[in-house]
């Protein structure tokens, strides 16, 4: 592994659980995080936390284009370059299909792949033009097999893995030298659960998540992946409980 002293990574989803853990640890180690979320006061705590001359924040949404073009703006302002963009950001209200939760369903295409997708245009021409960069998503084990009950969640993280690999084989082709890496995690301590409306369908995923273990495991992947050398590909990691079958 090498150091990632001084590499500017931006971090969404970053004012809790698997964001604001990785952010943590990649400070740690050297990094400069740029941290974007929808809640200020997590995100103040945080930078707060870890240091003005580490860390610093923009407040916003991954489902608009415009302000993840602005977190990049502000990254170049304050840092000066983006080595890495860990598209982070996601909601899980599951339901099954026959409830018809329509705005749910929306709500997850929207910020699981749609906000993916936002992050990646936005960082995408800077990666180009440097001919080097590291893309990194939260995907989930749910985006390689399918859990009755969750069916729409699935299809968002089975689209999450189909855009990031045509991103690495695209990348590949084009000779632009962006690496990408595919994190899928299981049952994590994270607030993911909280997006969940129904109580029934919410008890049983608290059961399920008994097993859980800490956002940390996954902050040691990103930490992983993005301390390779130049030539060395870590596309893809699963991150799951020693229970979780």
């Amino acid at each position: 592994m090498e150091s990632i002293q001084d590499k500017v990574i931006i971090i969404t989803g970053a004012s809790s659980g698997i964001g604001m853990e990785s952010a943590r640890l990649l400070v740690a180690n050297g990094a400069k995080v740029m941290l974007f979320a929808r809640r200020e006061e997590q995100l103040k705590q945080l930078t707060k936390e870890l240091g003005e001359e580490n860390c610093a924040y923009v407040l916003g949404d991954v489902r608009l284009p415009a302000q993840v073009e602005q977190l990049v703006q502000e990254t170049m302002n304050r840092f000066g370059k983006i080595d890495v963009l860990f598209a982070n950001a996601g909601i899980m209200p599951a339901s099954s299909i026959s409830e018809q939760k329509h705005d749910e369903w929306n709500a997850m295409i929207d910020i699981n792949i749609k906000g993916v997708l936002n992050s990646i245009a936005s960082v995408l021409p800077k990666f180009i033009a440097q001919k080097s960069g590291h893309v990194v998503v939260t995907s989930s084990i749910a985006g390689k097999k399918v859990f009755p009950g969750n069916s729409v969640y699935c299809g968002t993280k089975f689209a999450v893995k189909a855009i990031v690999e045509g991103l690495r084989q695209e990348s590949i082709a084009e000779q632009t030298n962006i690496k990408t890496t595919l994190l899928y995690p299981g049952a994590i301590q994270t607030e993911l659960l909280e997006t969940i409306s129904s109580k029934e369908d919410r008890a049983n995923w608290d059961h399920f998540y008994q097993i859980a273990i800490s956002p940390e495991s996954v902050a040691e992947s990103v930490l992983y992946a993005i301390s390779q050398p130049k030539d060395v590909g870590v596309n893809e990691i699963t991150i799951l409980p020693a229970k979780q079958s």
